[in-house]
């Protein structure tokens, strides 16, 4: 099985266009053993892009365990949700610690929601001035955004700041309520950054649907979309093999087939965005 690769928008990397996701098993503690067999899998089967977050309970620490010599052949992503430069650094401190490496290839600042968090992040002494700091030492290569609850949100900090890489929820319910896809996607691609997509099997609700089958129409559903990678979170050796299984078989959806995956799940499609308040 062969993954096809994207380039990550202007940084000019080359991903996978399926990503390990820092939640499933990773976001726990004391699964030592089952989170380095996952992670070292994922390598195995071709997946470069890799993700974490300092609020993903021991993610960032199984990849430090996980990954040795390993880290020089993958993406390693990770976040802070902190929204002024001292905490910002103060998670970056223990990121590098706990991954055991000396610099990210992407540090994202985390789940930004409302114009609250966007006065803390970009004013004075704000978490963005971190982000500046660390790409200025090599700390970190690449430098992005993510969110999920507000798209008009994600767009003020798009134009607030060059950011690398956006990560946002692209799937086929966000068409029908508040969509980042028709908001924030649009103007990413305008700015040629790298679109990371979360939230493509609605954190494993997608089984849920009385006519569900398998994950793929949602996976194809995603990439067809202008997106870079799509990051989705494992529970098991199992779960990474499948999504390798789907991604290496990726053909892209037409506007017909996009349009009748969104009708068939429109009923269903509030509860299953339940990441929006």
């Amino acid at each position: 099985m062969t993954i096809p690769t994207r380039i990550l928008g202007k940084t000019g990397e080359q991903v996978t266009i399926l990503g390990l996701g820092g939640e499933g098993i990773l976001r726990t503690n004391d699964f030592d053993d089952q989170a380095y067999s996952l992670i070292n899998r994922a390598i195995d089967l071709g997946v470069n892009y890799f993700e974490s977050a300092r609020a993903y309970s021991g993610s960032e620490y199984y990849y430090g365990i996980a990954l040795g010599e390993r880290r020089r052949d993958i993406f390693l992503t990770s976040k802070s949700h902190a929204r002024n430069r001292e905490g910002a650094l103060a998670h970056l401190s223990e990121t590098l610690a706990n991954m055991r490496t000396d610099h990210l290839d992407l540090w994202q600042v985390h789940d930004v929601r409302t114009d609250h968090d966007i006065e803390a992040i970009f004013g004075p002494g704000g978490a963005i001035e971190a982000f500046v700091w660390a790409k200025q030492r090599g700390l970190t290569r690449f430098i992005g955004v993510t969110g999920h609850e507000n798209p008009h949100v994600l767009v003020k900090c798009l134009k607030m700041f060059d950011f690398d890489t956006v990560l946002m929820p692209v799937n086929p319910a966000e068409p029908l309520y508040h969509s980042f896809i028709d908001i924030t996607l649009p103007e990413a691609v305008n700015r040629q950054m790298g679109v990371i997509g979360m939230k493509v099997y609605f954190r494993g609700l997608a089984r849920q649907i009385p006519w569900y089958d398998s994950m793929s129409p949602f996976f194809r559903f995603a990439l067809s979309h202008p997106l870079s990678t799509a990051v989705v979170g494992c529970d098991s050796l199992e779960h990474i093999e499948d999504n390798v299984r789907i991604a290496s078989a990726f053909q892209p959806m037409t506007d017909d087939e996009k349009y009748s995956l969104v009708q068939s799940i429109q009923p269903l499609a509030r509860n299953l965005m339940y990441y929006k308040p």
